[in-house]
């Protein structure tokens, strides 16, 4: 026996090792979850998906006023999460009703204030 076999390993100093993660069986790591609510959030439904209403009635300006902003704009699909057939459905809806004066076509203040306006 040489004296490099009889002498014991020092003891370590360190901290004890955590214990190894073994990969799945793809060999990749899991990432771990993401949490909070990012920058584009939870995806909303179509309101008249969730009802079921097959069209939408242009007499119906109070269910009609929720999709236009302050300025009298139509509000697009991403702030609104109607599908692509009931935003087309919409607009024609709040167009004709802007027609027959049951929506404005802009915002009251904006008219009589002039704080937009016309190009010239």
């Amino acid at each position: 026996m040489t004296t490099e076999e009889a002498r014991p390993d020092p003891p370590a100093e360190a901290a004890p090792e955590a214990p190894q993660q073994s990969a799945p069986e793809g060999g990749q790591r899991e990432r771990p979850r993401r949490r909070g609510g990012g920058r584009f959030g939870r995806r909303r439904v179509c309101q008249f998906c969730a009802e079921k209403i097959e069209a939408i009635d242009y007499k119906e300006p109070a269910k009609l006023r929720r999709f236009v902003s302050d300025r009298g704009k139509i509000e697009p699909r991403r702030k609104t999460g109607t599908c692509a057939r009931h935003q087309r459905m919409l607009t024609l809806a709040l167009k004709r009703a802007r027609h027959l004066a049951l929506l404005p076509f802009t915002a009251q203040h904006i008219q009589l204030t002039g704080v937009f306006p016309t190009r010239a």
